[in-house]
């Protein structure tokens, strides 16, 4: 690339990849290997060492994982990422990283269900719990503070409901705290919203959803923005305090801006071992290639749909921050001013009833549970994806027995509206 900064769609095709050094291969390999060969005794051992940079072992890296963590780093606008499994592997290894039993940590209401029931019960089996607060109401999450309190959590589109976060009051939030502000950008990409830009510490994707775009390969993400001070008080151990299993090394003091990104490496998916497969990331790396396209067509189908849907007599309500008299539409036109996101929600005046059958009528969406596909999907999240939840956590979460949740692909977008209206008259 030239000396010039490049754009946005020039990085989302060719940051972090270079032709293939020995075949000269345009699009980044498939490193399908468990492992690499080294150099001599001396290249192993600092290697191991973390005295040098490289391949080990594809559980903890691999170079067509590592061409997709510059990649997503660089539009996210981070010093450094790091490719797992999936959103939820994500998580676990974020939180490995800064909490001990006992901590604590403020996580916004408003959550992907899926989410909410991982802080609610298997964080507990690492006595890490969350404090819930209020994304409507800012100074809850002041409240929910305590000494304790190692981060804070919140997305910046919140699943199913289309809500915006302010997250630069959040952020200035956790600055008073002294912690680290984490913000899941699964729904808006960084085409739509750049959570560092705004005071995220670190953010987190699955990888699965919209980066990838196609339905067809399971990811996540975790992107280090390179803000926060790990040293800060020592309330952060394995960031501050000497590695006894690399030799006495201090992370932070070692590695600086990209510190928590090394972390989450060398001492979380070393051991707990949720690696992304290199097909997997080959894949995520193909869908990156189109994401502003894609992303751009999503945002203009859903306002499209929105629109004819608030305009429904079988409609009670919609939520999406597109429309003029959505609650967040000033919020999505500071954070997402290139469009609202492709998933919604909105409620029948039938109820859980009318829900359950309008999905079971629809025959261009897909009836299943992901978001962030080429396809329009359709889902009822009270019977399925919040299904976990109590009625109270379910309308908390903007999943109450009404809810229809909408993720809008890039179809036409009279075939998606003829769907819905087919299916509504059904």
């Amino acid at each position: 690339m030239t000396e010039q900064t490049p754009g946005f769609s020039t990085l989302a095709i060719h940051a972090g990849a270079q032709p293939d050094p020995t075949t000269g291969a345009r699009a980044t390999p498939i490193y399908q290997t468990t492992s690499f060969v080294f150099e001599d005794v001396d290249h192993a051992a600092s290697l191991f060492g973390l005295q040098a940079f490289g391949n080990i072992y594809t559980r903890i890296g691999n170079p067509t994982n590592a061409v997709l963590e510059e990649r997503v780093a660089a539009l996210e606008g981070g010093t450094a990422g790091l490719a797992v499994a999936s959103g939820h592997a994500a998580q676990v290894l974020i939180m490995h990283a800064l909490m001990t039993p006992g901590d604590e940590f403020v996580a916004s209401k408003k959550l992907y269900g899926g989410t909410i029931n991982q802080f609610t019960h298997t964080f507990k089996n690492f006595d890490w719990n969350v404090v819930w607060a209020d994304p409507d109401d800012i100074a809850s999450f002041e409240r929910a503070v305590s000494p304790k309190t190692k981060a804070i959590f919140i997305e910046s589109i919140a699943n199913p409901g289309g809500v915006i976060t302010d997250i630069e009051a959040v952020a200035q939030v956790a600055r008073r705290a002294g912690v680290p502000l984490i913000v899941d950008n699964t729904l808006a990409t960084p085409y739509l919203c750049q959570p560092i830009k705004f005071g995220a510490d670190i953010v987190v994707h699955s990888l699965t959803k919209f980066l990838g775009g196609h339905g067809n390969s399971l990811g996540g993400m975790i992107v280090d923005a390179g803000t926060f001070n790990w040293s800060r008080e020592n309330r952060y151990p394995m960031l501050c305090e000497p590695r006894p299993e690399y030799n006495g090394i201090v992370l932070h003091e070692t590695f600086g801006n990209f510190a928590f990104a090394i972390a989450c490496r060398v001492l979380g998916l070393r051991d707990l071992g949720p690696a992304l497969s290199p097909f997997n990331a080959f894949m995520i790396l193909t869908g990156i290639e189109t994401l502003p396209l894609r992303m751009q067509r999503h945002c203009d189908n859903a306002q499209a749909v929105a629109e004819w849907l608030s305009q429904r007599s079988e409609v009670a309500w919609v939520s999406y921050p597109g429309l003029g008299g959505d609650r967040y539409h000033n919020l999505a036109k500071k954070y997402c001013p290139k469009g609202a996101g492709a998933v919604f929600t909105f409620g029948l005046k039938g109820g859980y009833d009318a829900g359950t059958k309008l999905v079971g009528n629809v025959k261009l969406f897909s009836h299943l549970a992901n978001i962030g596909d080429t396809r329009s999907l359709i889902i009822h999240p009270a019977s399925t994806t919040h299904k976990q939840l109590t009625d109270a956590q379910k309308v908390q979460a903007g999943a109450g027995p009404d809810v229809v949740r909408l993720s809008i692909g890039i179809e036409d977008k009279d075939d998606i509206i003829a769907d819905l209206e087919q299916a509504m008259t059904a």
